[in-house]
């Protein structure tokens, strides 16, 4: 069974787009993203040292305060509050989320919630469909460890349910197989992460539950190949790997 040490120190963000938010996290791949220009745009600016003005609601734009939430760059938060606050003399709303196991607390402006790919958490057919997808043969694209980890990422920061499965079944290593990198665990691990959290808080399971209910599913795919079954790399394209 998978461990996750805590990723996020205490600490209260808010942000207004994505490239802020990836900023806050370190990559999981072996290149670290760059560094993005600040804006002068006030709902651009951080406001966690910035006092509430103490108007606050339950609802706004389909969403609703003890809410479980996606956050494509974090995984599942709670909405903990809507509240307003003043910045640069402009009157901003903002959504509290709070991620427990992370030890973060996000405070993102309402109307920047589809821009970062805030969502609500997975319907039953998705989850269905993600699951699904863990019994499937991996497919693993013949290309440099470095571009791929790139992709892998790219799906595990994306929220899509069914594109992190993706990553935890492709990433996935049998008892007959070699061990993972340690690069190939860090990312394994993210995306089982994502995927147990999800999962838990749409089926109402606990974490445990979760996560055995997915290394099941792993283990009732095509019995994976050793490195001497593999067949040989390909230049282009991607390629199943050896039942």
């Amino acid at each position: 069974m998978a461990c996750w040490p805590s990723r996020c120190d205490n600490r209260t963000q808010t942000i207004s787009d994505w490239t802020k938010v990836t900023q806050k996290k370190p990559s999981l791949s072996a290149n670290a993203a760059s560094s993005a220009p600040r804006s002068s745009d006030p709902s651009k600016i951080a406001v966690s040292s910035a006092k509430a003005s103490g108007k606050t609601s339950s609802v706004k734009i389909g969403f609703k305060t003890s809410e479980f939430i996606v956050y494509p760059a974090h995984g599942v938060g709670q909405i903990m509050a809507i509240e307003e606050q003043e910045v640069a003399g402009f009157k901003l709303e903002l959504y509290v989320i709070s991620f427990v196991k992370d030890k973060m607390t996000l405070k993102v402006p309402t109307p920047k919630v589809a821009s970062v790919g805030m969502r609500k958490l997975a319907e039953a057919d998705v989850v269905k469909k993600a699951l699904e997808t863990l019994t499937g043969r991996a497919r693993v694209k013949r290309t440099m460890w470095s571009r791929r980890a790139q992709e892998y990422e790219a799906k595990i920061n994306s929220g899509d349910l069914v594109a992190i499965a993706e990553v935890v079944r492709d990433l996935y290593r049998s008892d007959i197989q070699p061990e993972q990198s340690y690069s190939e665990r860090q990312l394994y691990e993210a995306a089982t992460d994502r995927m147990a959290r999800e999962i838990a808080a749409v089926q109402k399971l606990g974490d445990s539950d979760s996560l055995k209910l997915i290394e099941s599913q792993l283990q009732k795919g095509p019995r994976r190949a050793t490195k001497a079954d593999e067949p040989a790399a390909v230049e282009d394209g991607d390629v199943e790997e050896a039942a």
